[in-house]
């Protein structure tokens, strides 16, 4: 095709529907937030709640549906502040059973425990981020699957941090979810190789790309 015989754009010059992105990213807010935000490493706590809350939120149900309640679970959780959702009492919960949110009392009675979980963590190691990371030994696994097929739903690592966050009091934290939220936080990185983010997430990571291990192939 003459298309071949041109240059390649990089990716910051291509169209968004040019890109090659992981196949399950289709829908417009699955797009923006994978080409934004999933697998870049988060250090900061209140993002860390964030996430926590959000991958809690969507079991049994899609991410897409998380993400179009986003909005919805800042303004009713006061802006993943863990300190102030941590205090929420009975009024609140009852508040949030009529918020643009998903209304299961038991993730939202699990998101106030799990604020208050949170709090302990970060008085016993001084902030989230440094005891999560230390899971991984403070720098992001890198993969280099080849196709969406060989991501695991769960690994060792991920049973090991659900094990250790249910014995310190979270809820809705199984090693499924715990997994989601490790991609999603960048412990991990499971763009697939052929994802234009794999290389600009694993240099984010600190991991240069010729150093990657080669599984999933």
């Amino acid at each position: 095709m003459a298309a071949a015989r041109r240059a390649p754009r990089s990716p910051r010059s291509q169209p968004t529907s040019a890109r090659r992105r992981c196949r399950w990213a289709r829908e417009p807010l699955d797009v923006e937030y994978h080409d934004r935000e999933w697998g870049v490493p988060v250090r900061d706590d209140r993002r860390l709640f964030e996430f926590l809350l959000l991958e809690g939120a969507q079991a049994g149900l899609s991410w897409s549906i998380i993400l179009r309640k986003r909005p919805g679970y800042r303004r009713a959780f006061a802006g993943f502040d863990p300190r102030r959702v941590a205090r929420f009492g009975a009024r609140d919960v009852r508040r949030l059973l009529t918020a643009d949110i998903v209304r299961h009392r038991g993730k939202i009675l699990s998101a106030v425990g799990n604020a208050r979980a949170f709090l302990a963590v970060q008085a016993e190691h001084g902030s989230f981020a440094e005891y999560l990371w230390r899971f991984v030994e403070g720098r992001a696994l890198q993969n280099r699957w080849r196709s969406s097929e060989r991501v695991p739903a769960q690994t060792d690592l991920s049973r090991a941090l659900s094990a250790d966050l249910r014995r310190r009091g979270f809820r809705f934290v199984g090693p499924t979810i715990c997994y989601a939220f490790m991609q999603a936080v960048g412990l991990v990185n499971d763009h697939t190789v052929d994802c234009f983010r794999h290389r600009p997430v694993a240099r984010l990571a600190g991991a240069p790309a010729r150093r990657l291990n080669a599984v999933g192939a």
